[in-house]
């Protein structure tokens, strides 16, 4: 079991509720989690720990809105995601999550733009993108860096908000989305050495911190207005990439 001090435990604490929330609820918060796992336990080993949490969470939202998901858009992303998975898993040994979070932080931030661009120009009649590319596009990149830095969050928002799905259908979706590549994802981690013995030991006993969370989302997102709802999403992917964008800077600046 990891050796932590009472701000380790708070952080991993406070990480497992967020996951339950941000599967469930509020779709985003859980960007949060990633650096403050990574500040209290050693990289590698915060991205062995996440995913079976990740998935644990992603269990409870895949069961709790099965009827929701829309898998016309499962199908169209899924082959592209596997091919950047594999590519993802590939890349691990040559380039490390720091080198590709500020390209993905800056592929969010355009495309959120892009998408706000769109939205104000045309208005309510701005066109669903259905062109093939933009699907194999978005599940590339979500694969890819699903595999390298559980980062595909933010990008799966794009995607998901360009299909302007309601709230339910919007969580429906992306829970069935990531509960099938996650597991996909497992034996590749598993064949890296990041999921061990002792890294499950560690989960399990903040499994229950993640069902509490769980369920806090839902009753969050009963409460929560559509439009508000789209709002925060965007906001959080938003936030999330210039986390990405700007961490290898703040290191630098701490370091020094």
């Amino acid at each position: 079991m990891f050796a932590l001090n009472w701000f380790g435990l708070l952080a991993v604490s406070i990480s497992s509720l967020l996951i339950g929330i941000g599967k469930t609820g509020v779709p985003g918060i859980g960007a949060v989690v990633i650096p403050l796992m990574a500040s209290v336990l050693p990289a590698r080993a915060s991205v062995g720990v996440l995913l079976p949490m990740l998935m644990f969470a992603d269990i409870f939202a895949a069961v709790y809105y099965h009827h929701s998901a829309q898998w016309r858009h499962l199908f169209r992303l899924i082959p592209w995601t596997l091919v950047g998975i594999f590519l993802g898993y590939l890349a691990l040994s040559k380039v490390n999550d720091q080198q590709l979070r500020p390209i993905i932080g800056a592929i969010v931030l355009f495309m959120l733009a892009l998408d706000h661009w769109r939205e104000r120009r045309k208005g309510g009649d701005a066109s669903i993108p259905t062109y093939w590319w933009f699907a194999a596009l978005l599940g590339l990149l979500a694969g890819f860096t699903s595999m390298m830095a559980n980062a595909a969050g933010p990008i799966m928002v794009i995607y998901l908000l360009a299909m302007r799905l309601p709230k339910v259908e919007f969580i429906g979706t992306s829970a069935w989305y990531f509960l099938i590549i996650n597991w996909i994802k497992l034996p590749f981690s598993a064949n890296l050495g990041l999921i061990n013995a002792e890294s499950l030991k560690f989960n399990l006993a903040l499994f229950p911190l993640i069902a509490i969370g769980a369920l806090a989302g839902i009753v969050i997102l009963k409460r929560m207005p559509q439009k508000a709802f789209t709002i925060i999403v965007q906001v959080l992917a938003a936030a999330a990439a210039l986390h990405l964008l700007l961490s290898p800077i703040m290191k630098i600046f701490m370091e020094s």
